[in-house]
């Protein structure tokens, strides 16, 4: 079987997170900068393996001065720890659309294993002849895992920061090129 590669398409990809607010609501932030390439052995989803990078300095949740705590060593640390980074191993199959993508997660220098879910939105050919393939992913992570312990208590008590954070992403990929055939 040949490996097969597969290159983002960011103009058509998103990575998202959502975070509880005093716990009453839910604030969005974002990447701008990010990268991922998928490899697979022949067509076979199954055998992806997952390169993902965000940079830390492209996060926005569209309020600068929330925005620029977040880069800071309360947060993601962005001078120490630039980049977060997902490295996927394992796809599996639960049926023709769901699959569990496994895969370590290193954020602030500490790395844990992930498992998250990906819906397979379908391959397509698009009008230039490419071949396109479709995902979203969505997961739960707790920040404190990662050394993001950053926390306030409200004058009434309330918790000002959840410690879920939830990841959605959308990536569209592109079949970038093929590569000699995988020796066993």
């Amino acid at each position: 079987m040949k490996k097969i590669k597969w290159a983002l398409d960011p103009t058509h990809s998103e990575i998202h997170f959502k975070v509880k607010h005093l716990m009453i609501s839910t604030v969005t932030g974002q990447f701008d900068k990010f990268e991922a390439t998928v490899e697979t052995t022949g067509e076979n989803l199954s055998t992806a393996i997952v390169h993902f990078k965000a940079d830390i300095d492209s996060i926005t949740t569209n309020n600068d001065q929330r925005d620029g705590h977040l880069k800071t060593g309360d947060f993601f640390d962005v001078e120490n720890h630039p980049q977060l980074i997902f490295e996927g191993t394992k796809l599996e199959k639960a049926n023709e659309e769901n699959y569990k993508l496994h895969g370590t997660l290193t954020m602030r220098g500490v790395s844990k294993a992930v498992v998250l879910d990906a819906e397979f939105g379908g391959k397509t050919v698009d009008p230039w002849g490419f071949t396109r393939i479709g995902f979203s992913v969505t997961g739960k992570i707790n920040r404190k895992d990662y050394g993001v312990s950053f926390s306030m208590v409200s004058e009434t008590g309330g918790i000002l920061l959840g410690e879920e954070v939830k990841i959605v992403a959308n990536a569209e990929f592109v079949m970038e090129k093929v590569n000699e055939p995988v020796v066993a």
